[in-house]
Order: structure tokens, then sequence, then C-alpha cells
């Protein structure tokens, strides 16, 4: 509600708002900042993700903006609801025809090429800062157990910087190439988040070995797929029969079926995360063609609004000044995620396919951590897990040490290993 002019305060002739009127202000300030830097980044060819956390980091407590905010649950509450979106929009846009022949190698990427990699990285971690490391994050510094939790939750490729990267580069990989790493990305972030609770479940409660948590994985993914799909059949049934008296409402059906899908995976025991990819996934591909692109349509532009407001929100959750302390550690830990545990990763997974060579080089260099290790740092804290603050600093760093150096070296790689299919500027 709008204060009356005679109620307010401030300085004769200058600007006096109600808190509601301010937080309106600062967010339409936020988002047409977000806009513009968008379009700078596909200017100069900085991933816009980076630019959106950078935004969020001048707009926060140490920055010009002056807003003060470290709430970790409240940043994991916006990072849950703007993943399932995005992953559902993800599944939506996605056309079944063309990842059918890579269905095999990005399903094996999603699930054994994100334990490999959690493993290589976190042994890594506490070999490097085990028991006589400064690293503050501990009495005794690293244990194996926190190694593997902090290279769990930066495991997984961002479905949101790769979709990003490849709707606004000029340069485009082949067609299987592109369809091989957007199924990937998108649906290797639930396993990412699985091995992260499931360790933090390990940590806190000291129960449950490792036969236990592979059930459990199985046990999410397989409910998590079946439920979601199973969702997003339904809702294409009903949409593609429903007269509604307003197109404008099959857009918001569908994004009730989206929720429903995480949600009902969830109360079953499944993954919502993959739920929300599986519904999307088969509501794309079995609704009526002629709603298919508005609902798409609608969707894109609702997946990029949670995407602004996701990274601005986690950048607003980062303190500049704590980021020196961790520098070291994070770009020897983000260096060997890159050269050694990814294409470790990738290779042994894919061998079996016997990709070319060039393919796999690409394959293995695009490995864009983004969003999802950002919003899984928040989960230590949550379970008051020591050296919480730290993890999350760790990760952020390695997260835009990645975006730094593998985004903006995506098309020189592409070129270099024979994999470009077209270049628009031709």
């Amino acid at each position: 509600m709008v204060a009356p002019l005679a109620d307010r305060t401030g300085p004769p002739g200058g600007l006096s708002l109600d808190p509601i009127e301010s937080l309106i202000l600062t967010a339409g300030v936020l988002l047409l900042a977000a806009v513009v830097v968008s379009r700078l980044s596909d200017k100069v060819g900085v991933p816009t993700l980076l630019l959106f956390l950078v935004l969020g980091m001048l707009a926060g407590s140490e920055g010009i903006g002056g807003i003060a905010f470290d709430s970790m649950g409240a940043a994991q509450s916006v990072g849950t609801v703007a993943l399932l979106i995005i992953l559902f929009s993800g599944g939506l846009d996605t056309d079944v025809a063309e990842i059918r022949p890579v269905l095999a190698p990005g399903l094996l990427l999603a699930t054994v090429g994100v334990l490999l990699t959690a493993m290589l990285l976190g042994t890594f971690a506490w070999w490097m800062l085990g028991e006589y490391s400064s690293f503050d994050i501990g009495p005794k510094g690293l244990t194996w157990l926190q190694g593997l939790l902090l290279a769990a939750i930066v495991s997984s490729t961002d479905a949101a910087a790769v979709f990003s990267v490849f709707r606004t580069s000029d340069v485009q990989p082949r067609r299987r190439v592109r369809a091989l790493l957007e199924l990937e990305s998108g649906s290797n972030d639930p396993m990412a988040v699985l091995l992260t609770t499931a360790i933090l479940g390990l940590m806190t409660s000291g129960s449950g070995g490792a036969a236990g948590v592979a059930l459990d994985l199985v046990v999410q993914l397989v409910v998590g797929a079946l439920g979601g799909g199973a969702v997003g059949l339904a809702g294409a049934w009903g949409i593609s029969r429903l007269k509604l008296s307003a197109q404008g409402l099959y857009p918001i059906l569908a994004l009730a079926i989206a929720l429903l899908s995480f949600g009902i995976a969830e109360a079953l025991g499944g993954n919502g995360f993959l739920a929300a990819y599986a519904g999307g996934l088969a509501l794309g591909n079995r609704v009526d063609p002629a709603l298919r692109e508005p609902l798409r349509s609608f969707h894109d532009g609702l997946s990029w609004l949670v995407q602004i407001g996701m990274f601005v929100v986690l950048g607003l959750l980062v303190f500049p000044s704590r980021l020196p302390a961790v520098a070291g550690v994070s770009v020897a830990l983000a260096l060997f995620l890159m050269f050694v545990a990814r294409p470790l990763a990738v290779v042994t997974c894919l061998a079996i396919f016997r990709p070319a060579k060039g393919e796999l080089a690409y394959v293995s260099w695009v490995g864009l951590r983004g969003s999802v290790p950002i919003v899984l740092a928040t989960f230590p804290a949550s379970y008051g897990i020591e050296g919480a603050d730290a993890i999350f600093n760790v990760v952020f760093f390695i997260v835009v040490t990645s975006v730094l150096v593998q985004g903006l070296t995506l098309v020189p790689c592409a070129r270099w290993s024979g994999v470009v299919e077209r270049e628009e500027s031709e």
C-alpha cells in the first residue's frame, strides 16, 4: 500500500520512499541493469552468469548498493525455486529426436561422470588441504569426507551457463556435440544434489554406509525420472484437451506442472530437480504443437527472470573481502578440476563410444560450473557443518574461475578441436 504523501518523511524536495516502494525501485534498477549487462555480455563475450554475479556483489553490503544480505537459508530457497524452473524450461526446450542418439553417453556423463569428478577432486582436495593445512575449515584441516563434500558441490556442469553460451554465441558446435552437452548439463545437477545431501547426511548422522547411500541415489534417480515424466505426460494430455478461455493461462498451467513434478517426486522420495527436467522434457515433446512454441517462449523468459534473480541474490551473499584468503586454494582446485578431473571423467565415460578426438577434447573443456554449485554451497550452513563459510567462498571462487577461463575460451576451443558446425557471421 502506498503511504499518503503527508505521512512520508524526508528532506524537503527530496525523495522519500516506504520500504515496499524502495524494494520495488531496487528490483527495477537491478532488472534493468541485468538486461543491459546481458547485452554487454553478447558484445564482449563475457559469460552472462559472471556479470550477473558481479552485479549482485556490487549491490551488496560491500558494494556501491549497500544492500545488507547474509541469509544462506533465503538464498537456498531462492536457488531451489529458480533451479527447478530453469531445469523445467531446459527440458521443455529439448527435442527428444535430437538427444536420442546421444542418450546413452549423456546419461553416463550425468551420473558416472559426476561421481568420478567428485571422487578425483575430493581426493586431491584432501591431499592438498589435509591434516597439516592451515585452511580454515576445522581444527585439523580438511578430512577426506569434507574434501568429498567440497568436490560433490562443484561436480556438475551448469545448465544455465551452457544453454546461455550456446544461445548467444555466433560459433555453434556440431549438433551431436551440442545435444550431448545440453543433455549432460540439464540432467547432471540432480546427481550433484544427491551426492551433496548424502555426504552431508553421513557427516551429521554418521549412519548409513556406502551401500545405503548408493541405494538411496538409485531410488531418487529412478523415482525422480519416472515421477517427473509421468506428471509431464499427464500434463501434456490435459493441456492439449483443455479449452481455456485465455491463451495466457496455458503457460501458467505448464508452470503448475513444473511445480507438481518437483513436489510429487520429492514426496515420493525421488529427486525433484531431475523430475522437473523430465517433466519439461515429456511435456514439451507431447503437447499439442500449436501450444508448444508459446509455452517455450513464456518459460524461456521466466527462466531468464529467475536466473537473474538467483545470480544477483547469490552475488549479494558474497563478501569480496573474504575471497583473497581462499584465492590460492580455490585456483588450485579449479585448475585441477578443469585440466585433470573433468577430462579424466569424460574420457572414462565416453571411451566405449569411440568419439573423435576433437569432440572428446571439446566435451572435456565445456565443463562450466555455475549457479548449482553456489546454491549447493549454501547447504553445509543449514546442516551446521563446521567451516561452511569457507566452503561457500571456495566454491564461489572456483565457479568464477571456471566461468572466466572456460567461458571465454569456448569459441577458440571449438575452432581448435574442429567441432564447429557453422559460424553465423559467415
